[in-house]
């Protein structure tokens, strides 16, 4: 049985669960969310809690999905509550991005600017113009359009330059190195 599928998820004030056969929503001050539950797991609303129970312990798939479903409750109740945010640095000369709209416009060297509409519950904010902000109540639909974007410049190795995540510090390269033995003449012959 799933360590983390065994806890129970509590419900704050101000939130709602409700299952309805196989899907279960939560709605909250932000919005609501629902998700569709597998036949061999089984979900009991408590006193302000949570529960996800295994009902086929010898199957596979449902010893794998007990802790992930637990996850993603715990999320849905996040996220209906506080919400998730992911933001994005954009580092590099000449590299922008304006708000227009719903619609973000990004100026990364290429000779045409790179735009992204917001999907429906996701909301963009520019900070100056180099830092972009995606707030939404799903935690996988921030985390893929967040990818989307840095997706279009990733950080380059050598200068750092292009699209990353505010905490991400990227893998850097040294560059080359000095001509001193860049030859390929072997010394003493």
């Amino acid at each position: 049985m799933s360590r983390i599928g065994k806890k129970p998820v509590i419900i704050p004030e101000g939130v709602t669960v409700k299952i309805d056969g196989s899907q279960i929503m939560v709605n909250g001050p932000k919005g609501n969310l629902s998700q569709s539950l597998s036949s061999d797991l089984k979900v009991e609303l408590g006193d302000n809690q949570i529960l996800v129970i295994n009902k086929a312990e010898d199957k596979k798939s449902a010893r794998a999905m007990h802790g992930s479903l637990r996850m993603i409750l715990a999320n849905m109740v996040e996220g209906v509550t506080n919400g998730f945010s992911k933001t994005l640095k954009i580092v590099g000369t000449g590299y922008r991005v304006k708000l227009e709209g719903s619609k973000l416009v990004f100026s990364l060297g290429f000779s045409h600017p790179v735009e992204i509409e917001a999907p429906e519950g996701i909301q963009f904010e520019v900070d100056g113009n180099d830092i972009v902000k995606v707030n939404g109540i799903n935690k996988i639909l921030v985390g893929q359009i967040a990818a989307k974007i840095r997706d279009f410049k990733p950080p380059e190795p050598y200068k750092g330059k292009g699209i990353r995540y505010q905490d991400e510090t990227p893998r850097r390269k040294a560059g080359k190195a000095g001509k001193a033995g860049a030859t390929g003449v072997v010394a003493g012959k």
